[in-house]
């Protein structure tokens, strides 16, 4: 079987967990390659929703090995508490987990000094998860980190433990923030190498002697392309390589490796936080679009910025990352609507601009030129057939197809694993088909 990388093509909340799950049984591991506990997937199943920050999505099929790679950050509070919870749900982790011993881990004082910088920088504020992320990810390329690996040495972690906290606590102290007990930071990480310890493991090894064996990855990312640090719309961006060439470097594995390069998108746009947003709907569609797609953040709750599908900043993700198939979710948001808005173009200062520029400076002062669709005025939930689509639907498919030089190879009409569309002709070969349709019940066909 191949190996597969999926991704957001967007600025996050494509809809990444739901197709990762659907996709999981086709696959025999499942890898997170960035991020941290800022991410927010959220998978339904059988009615129940269930929200994974940092597990791959992968974990709620129990034959399936989960792994988390040296890109990521992580908390180990936050790892332990979301094992509770899953656990809770009859889900088992023991010996599934897989932690590399190379992931920076993040510390009390990541978050302390990022929600003061936040605070400090007023309206000019990045509007992050302020959960330590890109602090731990400054500390990181600063060489000064600690990663996963350190936890099982009590001596190696008390010293940079140590040291850290003394030029963090000045820091600290100059953004009027009180100090912290390094012997205290010490002991409770201590206590939580104890839980991690099982779990990490050598990813990068453990990764090439399974493919050896014959088993097939699957390779999830978080948040999205726009948010990719390098690739991004700088500064308004995540910490980490949100895009395909993170995959390796963020999980340790050839490039030659990845087989098949799926990109999620949404069929509007979303954005959370700050930043310039050039399709960005202010009326009443707006408003809509943010009810019935319920866009709120899985991970802080907070409400969703809405605009119309984004053809430029879709081209630029395609090319970028090398889209093979694209996963459509979400696009019976828009059932209801006369009228979709696609942009073409940017006008910027009277010029035309067929390319997605990264700067948030000239981004912010763009006017989207737009293409209308007739609306397809149908329910999208309850069709389950690629031959039932409407014929407005399927132009509108069509026409994102063009502008990223890609195929259509999944649709999300809802929430559930059932709600889903697989185009057949343009996933065979990439993957299991049966096994994921029989954990589609009730099982559709193209």
């Amino acid at each position: 079987m191949s190996n597969m990388l999926v991704f957001g093509t967007q600025w996050g909340d494509e809809g990444k967990g739901k197709i990762v799950d659907l996709i999981t049984p086709s696959f025999d591991i499942v890898g997170r390659y960035q991020g941290g506990h800022n991410a927010g997937h959220t998978v339904f199943v059988g009615g129940k929703k269930i929200v994974l920050h940092l597990f791959p999505s992968g974990i709620l099929h129990p034959d399936k090995l989960c792994v988390i790679g040296n890109g990521v950050v992580l908390d180990p509070r936050a790892f332990i508490d979301e094992a509770d919870v899953l656990k809770k749900l009859g889900i088992e982790i023991d010996g599934r987990v897989i932690i590399s011993r190379n992931a920076h881990i993040i510390l009390p004082y990541h978050g302390l000094m990022e929600e003061a910088c936040e605070h400090r920088k007023g309206d000019k504020k990045i509007g992050t998860t302020l959960r330590g992320i890109g602090p731990c990810y400054e500390d990181k390329m600063a060489r000064r980190g600690i990663r996963a690996g350190d936890l099982l040495n009590a001596n190696v972690l008390r010293e940079k433990i140590v040291n850290n906290i003394r030029e963090k606590n000045v820091l600290l102290e100059l953004l009027g923030v009180k100090n912290i007990n390094p012997d205290k930071v010490f002991e409770d990480y201590s206590l939580f190498a104890e839980k991690l310890e099982p779990h990490i493991q050598d990813v990068s090894r453990l990764l090439d002697e399974k493919m050896k064996e014959g088993k097939a990855l699957l390779l999830e990312g978080a948040q999205g392309t726009l948010l990719d640090i390098d690739h991004g719309t700088y500064p308004f961006v995540t910490s980490s390589s949100s895009t395909a060439g993170g995959a390796c470097t963020g999980l340790g594995i050839s490039p030659h490796k990845i087989d098949i390069v799926m990109g999620v998108v949404k069929a509007y746009v979303t954005r959370v936080g700050s930043g310039p947003f050039p399709t960005e709907i202010f009326d009443n569609r707006g408003a809509l679009l943010a009810n019935k797609g319920n866009e709120f953040g899985a991970t802080t709750g907070r409400p969703r910025r809405c605009g119309w599908f984004d053809g430029l900043a879709f081209s630029y993700a395609c090319r970028l990352n090398g889209i093979d198939i694209v996963a459509l979710t979400k696009p019976d948001v828009l059932d209801e609507l006369d009228e979709i808005c696609v942009c073409m173009a940017y006008k910027y200062k009277g010029e035309v601009l067929k390319n997605f520029p990264t700067e948030s400076w000239i981004l912010q002062d763009v006017e989207p030129v737009y293409q209308t669709f007739k609306g397809w005025k149908k329910q999208l939930k309850f069709t389950r057939h690629r031959k039932d689509l409407p014929g407005a639907f399927k132009d509108y498919i069509r026409r994102l197809e063009d502008i990223g030089q890609t195929r259509v190879g999944i649709v999300s009409t809802g929430k559930e694993r059932s709600e889903t569309i697989l185009f057949e002709d343009v996933l065979k070969g990439s993957m299991n088909l049966e096994k994921i349709k029989a954990e589609m019940e009730p099982g559709p066909s193209a």
